[in-house]
Order: structure tokens, then sequence, then C-alpha cells
């Protein structure tokens, strides 16, 4: 069974590539007055932080510019639907939670501060390769509909290679988590647990 939080993932990124089907035009104007206020959010967000100090003051200031971040790849995604769009501010998300989760192990040290880091990078990693894979079939099986039934062969092939390329990023990512799980075990079990997560992973 899939842990809680990866079905999460395979749900939100789904819904992003689905989103045209149910999403309403969006006019010039409410685009901009929309522009205009992501921008002013920003701003409010941004000022909260400058009676902060150390990393709180960091970690604020992270969250305020991801948060903008995501919201302006959300209303391009709205404003202009597309699956690049829609890859992009799956994208933005997951770069965005990374940049907030990796400011926050600041507060760690040693091998929790790197463990820390690790998981975060492998959670966006994860995110990525799935939006890239779902990308790139929907991408092929557009052109398929389109063309011969050696298009639609290409097709499955392109999305194959997606879904292997997909698997392969996030096997690393899991890896690295693994591995770095392992430098905190004591030098005798330490060997031990590199190897297991070798075999485990394919290494």
């Amino acid at each position: 069974m899939k842990p809680l939080y990866l079905s999460a993932i395979s749900i939100a990124v789904g819904l992003v590539f689905n989103a045209s089907v149910m999403a309403e035009p969006m006019t010039k104007d409410a685009y901009k007055a929309e522009e205009a206020r992501i921008a002013a959010a920003y701003d409010t967000a941004k000022a909260k932080c400058v009676s902060l100090s150390g990393n709180v003051k960091d970690v604020c200031e992270v969250d305020a510019k991801g948060k903008a971040k995501v919201a302006k790849s959300d209303l391009e995604a709205t404003y202009e639907p597309s699956d690049k769009n829609r890859y992009n501010a799956v994208v933005a998300k997951a770069e965005a939670d990374f940049a907030l989760a990796n400011e926050k192990c600041d507060d760690k040290d040693g091998n929790a501060k790197d463990l820390c880091t690790k998981e975060a990078k492998a959670v966006e990693t994860r995110i990525t390769a799935d939006a890239e894979a779902k990308m790139k079939i929907s991408e092929a099986n557009k052109g398929a509909m389109e063309k011969t039934a050696t298009a639609d062969k290409q097709a499955q092939e392109a999305g194959t290679a997606a879904r292997q390329d997909a698997t392969t990023e996030k096997r690393d990512a899991d890896y690295a988590v693994a591995n770095e799980k392992c430098d905190a075990l004591p030098s005798a079990e330490k060997a031990t647990c590199v190897q297991a997560a070798k075999v485990k992973f394919n290494k």
C-alpha cells in the first residue's frame, strides 16, 4: 500500500492535469487584477517578516516568496491552460515546499539536518517526476489522436519511457534518504545498512 502522502501527491498531480476540463476561461482584466492581488499579498507577507530575526525570519521570507511563486504559476495555468503551464504549476508548488522545508532544516544539526534536507528533496523529486511523466504522456496521447497507428505506438513508447524516467528519479531520491539514515548508525552497523540500501534500490 502506498503511504498516504504519496497517494495524495498522485491525486494532486492528476487533478492539476485534468483541471482544463473544469476551468472557466479567464479574461485579461481578471488576470491583471489577480496578478496585482498576488503582488500585494506578497508585499504584505514579506513586511511581516521584517520584525523577525535569525532563521525564523528566513523561513518567513522563503514562505512568502514561495506562496507568491505558486500563486503566479497557478494564475498562468488558469489564464492559459496547457500541459506545460499545468506542469509548471505543480513544479512551482513542489519547489516552494522544498525551499520552505529546507530552510526549516537549518534549525537542525549534523545528520539530522542532512536527513531533513534529503527527505524534503525526495518529496520534491517524486512530485516533479510524476508531473513530468504525466505531461509527456498527455502530450504523446494528444499527438497520437491526430496521427496514425504508428504515432499511437510511439505515444505508448513515450509514455513508457516517461514512467521509467520518473521511477528512476524517485528511486534515486529514496536511496539518498536511506543512505543518509545509515550515516547516523555506528560504524559496525553502517556498512550493513549501506549494503542493504544498495540492494533495495538496485545500486
